[in-house]
């Protein structure tokens, strides 16, 4: 059974979405017969994409309408999902400014991608893009849902909700490092194979592999729920699938059992807040006001490393060489039947085909699923997915899993501030971007502040015109 829709792709140029989107979309048999509207300003990109898109097509017997677009749009026509994965680049040349700009002042914050001062930076400068294709959407489109993948996920789904009357969904593969965790730690007792070589869940490619072997065997086994805000989530709850048995106890034997070294944040933390949280300490680290002081330098004692952008940016070209040649006929193809659609071929198949589906972890606006966090910020739980649309699962009761306050507390002050820099960023407010900058974990005296904002604001003065009105 076919359920034509339209799906347009904005950021189609990126080698990510070629790798995984793309592909699981161009294979879905419930797909044909769609149209599919692929988006990017790098014609060179693009075309790669489109042609990758049109052999698959072809060769999956996809019945996919395709086009091509330099402009968003030229594409939101009668779409009812738009997919964005955009990001003002260059992504790692600017993502390390964003790092290297603070220290000037002597603030180190531990990742700089979706918190800290470089959260504010990094979301600012995707802020005038995104609100353009949003507004678009409300006159062209506004029925469609708005499906984000660009980080900093809670800043830019908060924008297009706030800001705009679009329907906004953000998804995220986070919640599976919670599954690696368990899977890693309960090895014995699930039966489970861990490959050697996993020496913690950074996002460093050459443990990828022994990471998806330790998935694929604990997916079926275990069940977790987990809430909070996107990469800040907190195991809630974990149990077999079989039996029903309740893990959590005996995950709690084995941690204390287990290597102190490895992920030693985490286990800080964990013991310090009696949850464990997700998504591992590279992006744990952004949220927290323990990890940043120069006199007791905890990014050495919890052995925090930096993102490489050197080598994510030499691995983002040659992932787009790949697809290149898949394009151009010189490289098979079938290796791209087992990509992992990232969850927005889940919730298009269940919302244009009336489905029901349960999917582990997408971020919305809190309708009152967590309920000690504000109301209309976003929030990360499970959701289930159908032709109505899409429906968080409530973790308060009668399911009796609260967020503990002292967690809650954390997770206010992160969306208090993130709100409070989509709002700056929105208007060009300097005080409110200062407040946002105030109320961040990372940031421990007022002039300092001052100053990396007034240094933020005029090295991205192109990025960021609103500021200099």
């Amino acid at each position: 059974m076919s359920l034509p829709t339209k799906i347009v792709v904005i950021g189609a140029g990126s080698a990510s979405f070629g790798e995984n989107t793309l592909s699981a979309l161009m294979r879905s048999p419930k797909l044909k017969g769609s149209s599919l509207a692929l988006v990017d300003q790098n014609s060179h990109n693009l075309d790669i994409v489109y042609r990758l898109a049109q052999r698959l097509n072809r060769e999956w017997k996809s019945g996919i309408k395709l086009s091509a677009h330099l402009h968003h749009r030229d594409a939101l026509e009668g779409a009812s999902f738009v997919v964005s994965a955009i990001e003002v680049g260059p992504r790692e040349e600017l993502w390390k400014k964003d790092f290297e700009i603070p220290l000037k002042y002597g603030v180190r914050q531990p990742y700089a991608e979706n918190g800290g001062p470089g959260g504010f930076a990094h979301a600012a400068r995707n802020v005038m893009p995104v609100l353009e294709i949003a507004r678009d959407m409300e006159e062209i489109c506004p029925q469609a849902w708005f499906i984000n993948f660009t980080n900093p996920m809670v800043r830019i789904c908060d924008l297009v909700n706030r800001h705009t009357t679009i329907k906004v969904v953000g998804l995220c593969h986070q919640i599976y490092v919670g599954y690696v965790f368990v899977g890693m730690i309960l090895a014995n007792e699930l039966g489970i194979q861990v490959p050697e070589g996993i020496t913690g869940m950074h996002a460093y490619s050459g443990e990828h592999v022994a990471k998806a072997r330790v998935l694929e065997q604990v997916l079926p086994l275990v069940e977790i729920e987990a809430a909070g805000t996107n990469h800040f989530t907190w195991i809630l709850s974990m149990h077999r699938r079989d039996t029903g048995e309740d893990l959590y106890p005996i995950f709690r034997q084995r941690w204390n059992e287990f290597n102190p070294a490895f992920e030693p944040l985490t286990r800080r933390v964990f013991n310090a807040f009696g949850l464990f949280p997700v998504p591992g300490d590279t992006h744990l680290c952004e949220y927290l006001p323990w990890v940043s002081d120069p006199k007791t330098k905890p990014w050495e004692k919890y052995n925090l490393r930096l993102y490489d952008w050197e080598l994510a940016a030499n691995l983002r070209n040659l992932g787009l060489s790949r697809l290149e040649n898949m394009a151009d006929n010189a490289l098979p193809v079938d290796e791209l039947l087992d990509t992992d659609s990232e969850g927005a071929l889940e919730i298009i198949e269940n919302i244009a085909g009336a489905g029901n589906h349960y999917h582990l972890a997408a971020n919305l606006p809190n309708r009152g699923q967590i309920p000690n966090l504000p109301l209309n910020s976003i929030v990360e739980t499970p959701v289930v997915v159908n032709g109505s649309g899409i429906h968080p699962v409530h973790i308060g009761q009668p399911a009796g899993h609260m967020l503990p306050e002292p967690i809650a507390e954390l997770c206010r002050r992160e969306l208090t501030a993130a709100q409070i820099g989509i709002d700056a960023a929105v208007e060009g407010d300097r005080q409110k971007a200062l407040q946002c900058l105030l109320l961040d974990p990372v940031i421990t005296d007022m002039e300092t502040a001052r100053s990396v904002l007034d240094d933020y604001l005029l090295s991205y003065k192109d990025h960021l015109p609103q500021f200099w009105k």
